[in-house]
């Protein structure tokens, strides 16, 4: 299956295609298209050819009046005619908005584009389904752009007062949601209009929940975890806070009959395992989607690699023992550690989850690009 990405680097654009080729029957024929990409003629025909779906998350969310009503809908003209020359007929999500029949030029513009694929499917016999979405939020997004909660998310992470509407209402969804709705909406053959359903609430108790959040983990307390949609969040607000939050210090207690430290202080459990490695040995070079993981080196001396998918630029963190710091893994980065001392390296690993076989949310990739 062939499957078309555009946007492919903004927010839900990325998140669609970490996703997809997170699974092995997609990965292969994955192709994204940045706004570069989409607007080169040869390379968005090319894209186009023998394609069974595209995705099309391209869109403009803050502009001028005139770019927010014309831009959307001349992003869909230019797909359709693409897809016309190429006399392609895939499934053809279209990511829009709740906001889609405000009269509005974003409202007016968004709701141009729908109109348009829905001619081109009718005429064309062709399968369509109008993604309909609340706020979306995700590690990654663009603060004062996407959304109010990426916003607060930024200023939390910068030590600055929130500003906060204390009027306005959000419904809330997380991109990997909006991901797995519209690939089952493509294996389902599902047409029309989807509303893809999210977590309402007043702005007001949204930045409560992640000043709530955040006061708790800089104060070196795991917030609880247990709502899936709480992770979510949780997993935003790090993404925001990672790299210059690492590594954390934990405070040494020491006297006649040794150390002590606090490894991990949470709510809701989880999992701890201490591992060994040998001198120059490396662990790790997987990501995660959700799950919450925290290395700290007890005993030797490592560096702690970190690299986020799609992206060449690595962060290094060095650790040891005789300093005890933890660093806490971003999800949708792939991560590594490496014994770089002459000695055993003990290093205590905890994740918010109890390990599960049937869900590992695991995923291999070199952070290194040259190791295989």
């Amino acid at each position: 299956m062939k499957i078309v990405v555009t946007g492919a680097n903004g927010l839900l654009g990325t998140h669609v295609t970490l996703f997809l080729r997170s699974l092995e029957a997609y990965r292969d024929n994955l192709v994204t298209l940045n706004r570069e990409a989409f607007n080169d003629d040869l390379t968005l025909s090319s894209a186009l050819q023998s394609a069974d779906a595209v995705i099309h998350c391209a869109g403009i969310n803050r502009d001028s009046d005139e770019a927010l009503e014309k831009g959307n809908a001349a992003l869909a003209e230019r797909l359709v005619q693409f897809l016309s020359e190429a006399n392609a007929t895939p499934h053809v999500f279209y990511s829009n908005t709740t906001q889609r029949e405000r009269d509005t030029p974003y409202g007016r513009g968004k709701s141009a584009a729908h109109h348009i694929f829905d001619t081109w499917a009718q005429e064309h016999s062709a399968p369509y389904t109008e993604l309909v979405l609340p706020h979306v939020f995700g590690e990654g997004g663009r603060p004062n752009y996407n959304s109010a909660l990426l916003t607060f998310c930024h200023q939390l992470a910068n030590e600055e007062p929130l500003t906060i509407n204390g009027t306005g209402q959000l419904e809330l969804v997380h991109t990997q949601d909006v991901a797995r709705a519209t690939l089952d909406a493509f294996e389902r053959g599902r047409v029309g209009e989807l509303r893809v359903r999210g977590r309402p609430m007043s702005v007001a108790t949204a930045a409560g929940r992640l000043t709530e959040m955040h006061r708790s983990y800089t104060g070196n307390i795991i917030p609880d975890l247990r709502d899936a949609f709480d992770l979510q969040l949780f997993n935003t607000l790090r993404s925001f806070m990672y790299p210059r939050f690492y590594p954390q210090e934990l405070k040494l207690n020491t006297d006649d009959r040794g150390s002590l430290f606090e490894a991990v202080k949470n709510r809701n459990g989880g999992q701890a395992f201490l591992s060994t490695t040998k001198p120059g040995i490396t662990r790790g070079n997987h990501y995660h989607f959700d799950k919450v993981e925290r290395f700290l080196v007890v005993k030797g001396e490592a560096v702690i690699r970190i690299r986020r998918l799609l992206d060449d630029h690595i962060e290094e963190f060095h650790v040891s023992g005789d300093k005890p710091a933890y660093v806490d893994m971003p999800t949708l980065h792939t991560h590594s550690i490496t014994n770089t001392g002459d000695e055993e390296l003990l290093t205590l690993f905890w994740s918010h989850e109890l390990f599960d076989p049937d869900r590992p949310d695991t995923f291999f990739e070199p952070v290194l690009t040259n190791e295989n």
